[in-house]
C-alpha cells in the first residue's frame, strides 16, 4: 500500500498558521510555543521539498504552492470531522445527511423533500448548503455533500462523475398578492398582458419555458424583476412588486405562507425536480426515503 509519507500533524499546524496568518496566533490558538510551530512547520516543507508560507508585511501567506496545499486541507480536515462526527452519530443511532440545494429550487418543494427523512426508524440529522448549482457540484465531487437538491440535470459528457435522479414533477400555476390577483384574474391568460412578472434568470430551465410559454399565448407581459435565488423572487412576490409561478403542489403553502392567491393554471408550464448523487445507484438511506416519499405522491395536490 502506497503511502505519501505526510505528516498529517504538520500539515495540520501549516493549515492553522495560514488560516491565523501567523506562527504567534497559531500558537496561541493551539497552546502550544512559538518555536514548536516554527520547527513543526519548517519540517514539512523540509519533507515536501517546497516553500508553503512567506512573509507580507507582518503575515503570513501561502505561496502558489501553499495555495494548493491548503485547498487540499481544507478538503482532508473537513472530511476528518465529517468522519468524527457520523461515528459519534452511528454510535448514538443517528444518520447524518449533508444536503446542498440549489439556489433556483423552491425552497417549499426542498422542506417536503427532505421532511421525508424525519418519519425513518432512525434520527437523521440533516445538514444544509445552498449555492449556486455549479458550486454544489463541485463540493459533491469532492465529497462534501450527499446529494444534490435542484430543479435541473447534469449536463451529458461534463468533467464531474455526477449522475441525476428524476424526483418528481409538479405543474405551474401563476400567484400573487390578492390585489394583483383581482386585477389579472379575468379572461387569464390574456390578461397578462402587460402584467408585471417576477421570474427566473435566463440561467435557470424554467425560465425558457416561461418565455415560451408567454408567447404561445401571445401575451406580452412587462418583466418587474429576475432573480437568481427563488426565495428572494418570492419575498418581492409577497410584497405585491408582481406576479410569480410556483408548483401547483404548492398552492395552498403559497397562500399561507406567502399572502399569495391563485391568478391562473399553466398546465403546459412543468418543473422538474432532481436528485444529484455520486452514484448512479441511490444507496444513502435518507435518500431512499426522499425516493419512496415522491412515489408515494408527495407532490400530490
Amino acid at each position: 500500500m502506497k503511502t505519501s509519507g505526510l505528516n498529517y500533524r504538520h500539515l495540520y499546524f501549516f493549515w492553522i498558521v495560514a488560516k491565523e496568518g501567523g506562527v504567534t496566533r497559531a500558537a496561541e490558538r493551539l497552546g502550544l510555543a512559538v518555536q514548536t510551530i516554527s520547527m513543526q512547520l519548517s519540517a514539512l516543507e523540509l519533507s515536501i521539498g517546497k516553500q508553503l508560507l512567506e512573509p507580507q508585511g507582518r503575515r503570513l501567506v501561502p505561496t502558489e504552492a501553499g495555495r494548493l496545499a491548503l485547498s487540499y486541507c481544507e478538503q482532508i480536515f473537513l472530511l476528518g470531522d465529517q468522519l468524527q462526527d457520523a461515528l459519534d452519530e452511528a454510535e448514538a443511532g443517528k444518520m447524518r445527511l449533508t444536503v446542498g440545494i440549489s439556489d433556483s429550487l423552491p425552497k417549499l418543494i426542498a422542506f417536503r423533500l427532505l421532511q421525508a427523512t424525519q418519519t425513518m426508524n432512525k434520527q437523521v440529522r440533516l445538514v444544509c448548503m445552498e449555492d449556486e448549482f455549479e458550486n454544489l457540484l463541485a463540493d459533491l465531487a469532492l465529497g462534501k455533500l450527499d446529494v444534490v437538491l435542484t430543479d435541473r440535470t447534469v449536463r451529458a459528457g461534463g468533467s464531474l462523475k455526477v449522475f441525476s435522479h428524476l424526483l418528481g414533477e409538479s405543474d405551474m400555476k401563476l400567484f400573487g398578492v390578492p390585489r394583483l390577483a383581482d386585477k389579472y384574474r379575468g379572461n387569464f391568460p390574456a390578461s397578462l398582458h402587460h402584467a408585471p412578472l417576477l421570474v427566473p434568470t435566463r440561467n435557470n430551465a424554467l425560465r425558457g419555458r416561461i418565455d415560451t410559454w408567454l408567447v404561445q399565448h401571445k401575451v406580452r407581459a412587462e418583466i418587474a424583476g429576475e432573480f437568481e435565488d427563488n426565495a428572494m423572487l418570492n419575498t418581492f412576490g409577497r410584497n405585491g412588486m408582481g406576479l410569480f409561478f410556483a408548483p401547483s403542489a404548492l398552492a395552498h403553502d403559497i397562500e399561507d405562507q406567502l399572502g399569495a392567491v391563485l391568478v391562473g393554471d399553466a398546465p403546459e408550464l412543468r418543473e422538474h425536480f432532481y436528485a444529484i448523487s455520486n452514484e448512479r445507484k441511490i444507496r444513502h438511506p435518507a435518500i431512499e426515503a426522499i425516493i419512496s416519499a415522491v412515489h408515494s405522491g408527495l407532490f400530490a395536490h
